[in-house]
């Protein structure tokens, strides 16, 4: 079975409060590499295409909502790609199962909403590294001070700006993978 490679770190932000918790970030699914078969994309691979397993725990107080996303820096494009964008997840929520970002299995909590992706479309899409330097995928837990009301075609892009401006709390993993 063919691998790429991807060295996990957990990176976090902490809440304002002095003795809160951190808000953490992790994932039973990415425990040091990006196996091809199960989290990458058809595009040029042939991988099935599967959202990976995450969970968060010690959310800032008032959360209201959650998000997750997902992005390439280092995809060929100039701007980036965004592979994965969920939001209104509700605050009672902590953890998106395997598999979560195909629309069809029914596996996102009531009332979440997949964004549109840079492929042009909702739900999850895996990495594909071209070959050459690594790529870094960032993938974040936003907590929100509500929820979002925006239109189904919103870009992932304008969607992140809703993110940031209802922000509460974030929390990160960041994953590099090479072909």
């Amino acid at each position: 079975m063919k691998r790429i490679s991807a060295l996990l770190v957990v990176i976090v932000i902490t809440c304002t409060t002095a003795w809160a918790q951190t808000f953490t970030l992790k994932s039973n699914d990415l425990s040091g590499q990006f196996v091809l078969k199960q989290y990458l994309n058809g595009m040029g691979f042939k991988g099935e295409n599967i959202s990976p397993q995450l969970s968060w725990e010690n959310a800032p107080a008032g959360t209201q909502s959650f998000a997750v996303t997902m992005y390439d820096f280092d995809a060929p494009t100039g701007s980036g790609f965004w592979h994965w964008v969920v939001y209104n997840i509700p605050a009672d929520v902590k953890e998106l199962k395997t598999g979560a970002g195909d629309a069809s299995k029914n596996l996102l909590p009531t009332g979440a909403i997949q964004g549109i992706t840079d492929l042009g479309k909702p739900g999850y899409v895996g990495p594909a590294p071209v070959p050459g330097l690594p790529h870094l995928y960032l993938i974040t837990v936003y907590a929100l001070k509500s929820k979002l009301d925006l239109d189904k075609n919103a870009t992932a892009a304008f969607i992140g700006f809703n993110l940031n401006g209802n922000l509460l709390g974030k929390a990160s993993i960041v994953a590099y993978g090479q072909r």
